[in-house]
């Protein structure tokens, strides 16, 4: 599946299209280079599954945890976890972190910088890769 985000003020028809194809599906790993748009696009999202809490990148915190407000959902959970993996050295602080309690909860996980960690993936982990075209858009293609 591909979704084109044309400009800033689509990105939430883009995040709509996502949400629509989230299935039972609950890890996603966000592909991209800097600046490509991946926490902005996993902003989006939250937005679009009714999150209310402050959506920052977790950069220095490695995990950052939303609630969803279920009135606007029809997932079969309530929270999100959104990691940013790029400060990774070692995977042992991925372990240290107990990844494992997050990624296998049931809880949505959305993962910046999968790359630095792909072994620990789940097997049903879907990626989504995000592109910026010459044009300024971005394509954000899941499988």
């Amino acid at each position: 599946m591909e979704i084109i985000i044309t400009d800033i003020e689509h990105i939430g028809d883009a995040a709509r299209q996502f949400v629509d194809a989230i299935g039972d599906h609950r890890v996603f790993a966000f592909y991209g280079s800097m600046g490509a748009g991946k926490t902005t696009f996993i902003k989006a999202i939250c937005e679009q599954l009714g999150v209310e809490d402050v959506i920052t990148s977790p950069t220095f915190a490695i995990v950052n945890e939303y609630t969803l407000n279920t009135q606007h959902s029809t997932l079969n959970t309530q929270q999100i976890f959104h990691f940013d993996f790029y400060r990774i050295k070692r995977l042992e602080e991925v372990y240290d972190m107990g990844y494992e309690d997050y990624f296998y909860s049931g809880s949505l996980c959305f993962i910046e910088w999968p790359e630095l960690i792909e072994e620990l993936l789940p097997d049903d982990a879907v990626r989504v890769t995000i592109t910026e075209q010459p044009d300024g858009s971005r394509t954000v293609s899941m499988g």
